[in-house]
């Protein structure tokens, strides 16, 4: 730990491994046995609680607070944590608390985004890549696949599944889970198309579009054959995705009559 980039104003308890290169700005609190990462750089009053584990290289700006106890009437202050990957944002006023399950940790991927005052529930399970714009919530147990987008304002409920390459529309309440590679929004909250901006961002060439086309207009009529589907990849991931039991199941398609899946 190198003194010269800790300001003297910082409470930082002697059971915390911090590694060189790290800076932490004024009254910042880095309690027990947490972990910080090299070229990992914590803004002023930001607090960093007990068996929180950072990577390296990741950006913690001003109040945000990061290990904190779930908010969970039956917690039992089990040693439980949270695991944050490398090279994150994570901005001012960010809440990321501790799992509730004993022996479980909340866990943030890599190269994510999260923006003003977004929230991470206990026990999440966030990809790399992934986007939380201004104020997103999101409840105890959600899923949110690799460079998932939330629009501002947009929230999950707990258990709640957000497939990968998804993009959610601001202010929307997610109460069902939301199709990989899907836009999602409205009232009432419907899947409109494929994420084809989003998708070319991430590399999705024209022949893996066009076999993801194949497959959700399958979806789309009801079509879950998925003998029938092309064998891509992408399509293999949307295949397991749906075999995994859903708690509340998926949103339906904008303009279906029958929008129950």
């Amino acid at each position: 730990m190198n003194n010269d980039t800790i300001q003297p104003t910082a409470i930082i308890s002697p059971e915390a491994h911090i590694e060189p290169v790290v800076e932490i700005g004024p009254y910042v609190i880095v309690e027990d046995h947490v972990r910080i990462g090299s070229g990992t750089r914590i803004g002023a009053h930001a607090v960093i609680r007990r068996f929180s584990v950072l990577g390296r290289d990741n950006f913690v700006d001003a109040h945000a607070v990061i290990g904190g106890d779930p908010q969970h009437i039956r917690f039992d202050d089990s040693d439980t944590g949270v695991e944050i990957g490398d090279n994150n944002v994570i901005r001012e006023g960010v809440t990321i608390h501790r799992a509730f399950e004993p022996g479980c940790k909340t866990i943030v991927g890599s190269n994510c985004f999260l923006m003003t005052y977004s929230h991470v529930g206990h026990d999440c399970r966030v990809a790399d890549n992934v986007m939380l714009t201004n104020n997103v919530v999101l409840g105890g147990h959600v899923e949110i696949g690799r460079s998932a987008v939330m629009g501002g304002g947009s929230g999950a409920h707990q258990f709640v599944r957000i497939g990968a390459f998804s993009m959610v529309a601001g202010f929307v309440p997610l109460r069902k889970d939301v199709l990989p590679f899907t836009m999602v929004g409205g009232d009432p909250v419907r899947h409109y198309r494929l994420n084809s901006v989003g998708l070319r961002r991430n590399g999705v060439d024209k022949e893996r579009y066009r076999a993801l086309e194949i497959a959700f207009r399958a979806l789309r009529n009801g079509d879950r054959n998925f003998a029938d589907w092309p064998d891509t990849e992408d399509v293999a991931y949307l295949r397991k995705w749906l075999s995994i039991k859903s708690k509340y199941g998926c949103y339906g398609f904008a303009g279906k009559s029958n929008n129950r899946r």
